[in-house]
Parts: C-alpha cells; structure tokens; sequence
C-alpha cells in the first residue's frame, strides 16, 4: 500500500492502493471519522486529475479507514483560523475541496464510493458527485450545516434539490439522518451491499479491465440487496414532507409543519419542528434559497454560488452563527449555542 505524504511529518492522510487497473484511496484520519483536512483534500485532487490522464486507471474506488466514510470537512479548523483574522484561508481549503467535487461531478472514469459508516456534509460532497454510492447497513448519512450556522455547500443544492419531491428541503433545512436503505430509496446511494460482502465486492472490482459504467454496475449488482424501510422512515412520510416543505419560506414551512403535529400525533414532526427551531435562523433561510435555486443550475454553477456564499459567511458579513455554531457543536459540544441570530421566524423572507 503506497501513501500520499501531507508533508508536515503527520501521519499520511490519504493511503492509496494500487490494483491493476484499479486505485483504491483510503481516507485515514479514523479518530476524527475521516473529516476532510487540506492534507487530504490536496492529494485527492492530485491524484483525480492524475487518474484521468492516465490510461492504465479504469476505476477509482474511494473508502474511509475505520467506522466512518467521511464525517464532513473539518470546519473546525477553518474556524480557528476565521477566530485568528485568517479567513482567507477558509476560502482557500473550501474552493480547493468544491474543486474536487466538481472534477468527481465530471469525472470521465467510474467513481466506487464505499459508504460503509458515517457520510456527512463534505462526505457526501467526495462521494454522491459520483458514478456509484455503495451504502451498507452501517452507512448513516445527514447534512447538518443549519446547526452549524452553514448551509449545506459542497453542491448539495445541486444533488438535494434532485432527490424525490421536496425531500432534499427536509433533509438540508432538518440534518435528519438517513440509513442505508433511505439512502438508497431517496437516490443518494446507487447500490446497498451488506458490509460482510464488502471483501468480496472489492475484490471482484479490483479484476476490472473496463471504464464501461455498465460493466461497473453489473459487478456491484451482484453482491447488492434491496432492503426494506423501516417503520418509521422519514421516506414514508414523503406526502407530508411535500406538503409542508414546498412552502414559499421557513416562517410556512414551520407552521405547516405544526398544523400536521395538531391533526396527527407523529414524533417525526415534532423531531422535524424541533431541529428547525434548534438550528440557526438565519442559515435555515439561506439554506432554503440556496436549494430552490439550485434546482434551476449546473451542478459548476450551484458550486461557484456557494463558494460565494461560504465567503461571505466566513468573514460574517450577515451574522456570526457559523464560528457559534462550530464551537458549541463541534468544539466546546455543549451543543447550546448561544448568539445565534435571534430574530424572529415571522420577521422576512426566506
């Protein structure tokens, strides 16, 4: 097993395995659930462009070390730096990583991302972009931003804006968790395959002489299984879901949402009404937009966006949710921020 070197004398962050025509890449920064550091997303982008020129790579396969896929991008250091008057250099790890998510997006060779384990926000910004997203059992997936003061970025409001109905609204504005089996029934996965057959898959793609997404497709079939939703899946409630999430503004999809908790006692909604009112205000409103307007881009285009975006909110030019957000999350975790912008839900529009 080769590895990429960070070049700080660190532990090499990304380890590369060399199969015929196969290049599997290992996330490995297991202890923090594989969050994406520059020193990771730099060797990423080297070898993606370095594998697409390269006419002895078919495949590229991506998995995470440990009980994660990824867990996100590691936006506690970009806080740091933002509390340390370095913001620029926040905007120059997030334009670098939505560089990698646009090279996956338009990838010319098949992509295999193993999801055996947490997916979160920049997780799912080096995996959903490509061709196939093997969920497992294990996989659990969310986009959490409006609890951070964020927004769900990484072209999220290109792929968010796509799934079925307003479900894309739900999960970017609630950071509702999805399993493998919702993952799969939404579109954000492509394939389900037990984690006990992971092995055997890897082993069959490592054989494969063929770019040919069919070809790809087919070996993945083979070890894949359709499993059933749960219960009390979200994906069942996907009627109410569109009732409330089409909604013009946070301020209505608030009170539908409330509406539905009088007529019908249903804990999701009133898990739904809580995460919304825990979240920042002023990121559920972004958010939103940012999702309805993705819906009418590109996926380059929904990415420049929110790279504008992402600087503005990091030089707090409309609020200071987002350095709140991480440290009561992410740092301190007593996850109670408190300097959240605090107007109120019925003042303006989303």
């Amino acid at each position: 097993m080769a590895s990429i070197s960070s070049g700080n004398g660190q532990e090499d962050q990304v380890l590369v395995e060399e199969k015929s025509f196969v290049r599997t890449l290992i996330l490995n920064r297991p202890k923090q659930l594989n969050a994406l550091s520059f020193d990771m997303i730099s060797p990423l982008l080297e070898l993606f462009l370095l594998y697409e020129k390269d006419s002895n790579v078919k495949l590229v396969i991506l998995k995470g070390k440990g009980r994660a896929f990824c867990a996100g991008g590691d936006v506690a250091a970009v806080v740091r730096d933002i509390n340390n008057g370095k913001w620029k250099s926040g905007a120059i790890f997030f334009r670098k990583e939505y560089t990698l998510n646009y090279l996956m997006a338009t990838y010319s060779k098949p992509q295999v991302s193993i999801l055996n384990g947490i997916v979160m926000g920049g997780g799912a910004g080096c995996s959903v972009h490509g061709s196939f997203r093997v969920a497992t059992e294990n996989s659990v997936f969310a986009m959490p931003e409006t609890a951070l003061g964020l927004f769900p970025d990484i072209g999220a409001s290109y792929f968010l804006s796509r799934l079925p109905g307003h479900f894309g609204e739900y999960l970017g504005l609630t950071g509702a968790r999805l399993d493998g089996a919702e993952m799969l029934a939404c579109g954000l996965a492509t394939h389900l395959v037990p984690s006990a057959k992971l092995p055997s898959l890897e082993a069959a793609l490592h054989m494969v002489d063929s770019s040919d997404q069919a070809v790809i497709s087919a070996i993945i079939g083979e070890y894949s299984e359709l499993p059933m939703l749960k219960e009390q899946s979200a994906y069942h409630r996907l009627a109410v879901i569109n009732r409330c999430f089409s909604r013009r503004t946070v301020e209505d999809i608030l009170s539908a949402l409330e509406r539905e908790a009088t007529n019908k006692v249903d804990d999701w909604i009133v898990a739904s009404i809580q995460s919304l009112k825990k979240a920042s205000p002023t990121s559920l409103k972004i958010s939103l937009r940012s999702i309805r307007e993705g819906r009418l881009q590109g996926v380059g285009q929904c990415l420049v966006r929110e790279y504008r975006m992402v600087c503005h909110v990091m030089q707090g030019e409309v609020s200071k949710d987002f350095v709140e957000g991480c440290r009561a999350i992410l740092v301190d975790k007593d996850r109670n921020p408190k300097r959240f912008s605090s107007f109120s839900f019925a003042v303006g529009a989303s």
